[in-house]
């Protein structure tokens, strides 16, 4: 594997996953009733407990997305 290979995965991964958190905040923000409907057939959740779970995921999701993703995209492309 050479460097401008991994540099072109990184970006492709880092473009997806944040189309995905991206994806998944819209859907949160205008599609709340119908996805906190859908997590309640399974968990018995109060709207607190449903807000704060999302959040952190996705808090979690985009710290990946930082650690995993783009700080290596920028320090490979730092170093070319």
């Amino acid at each position: 594997m050479d460097i401008d290979f991994l540099r072109s995965f990184l970006l492709c991964c880092t473009a997806i996953n944040y189309l995905i958190i991206v994806i998944w905040f819209l859907v949160f923000v205008f599609a709340r009733g119908w996805l906190k409907r859908m997590h309640c057939r399974w968990f018995n959740l109060s709207d607190a407990q449903f807000d704060g779970i999302h959040y952190a995921g996705m808090a979690v999701y985009k710290i990946g997305i930082l650690l995993f993703n783009l700080t290596p995209l920028i320090v490979l492309s730092l170093c070319r």
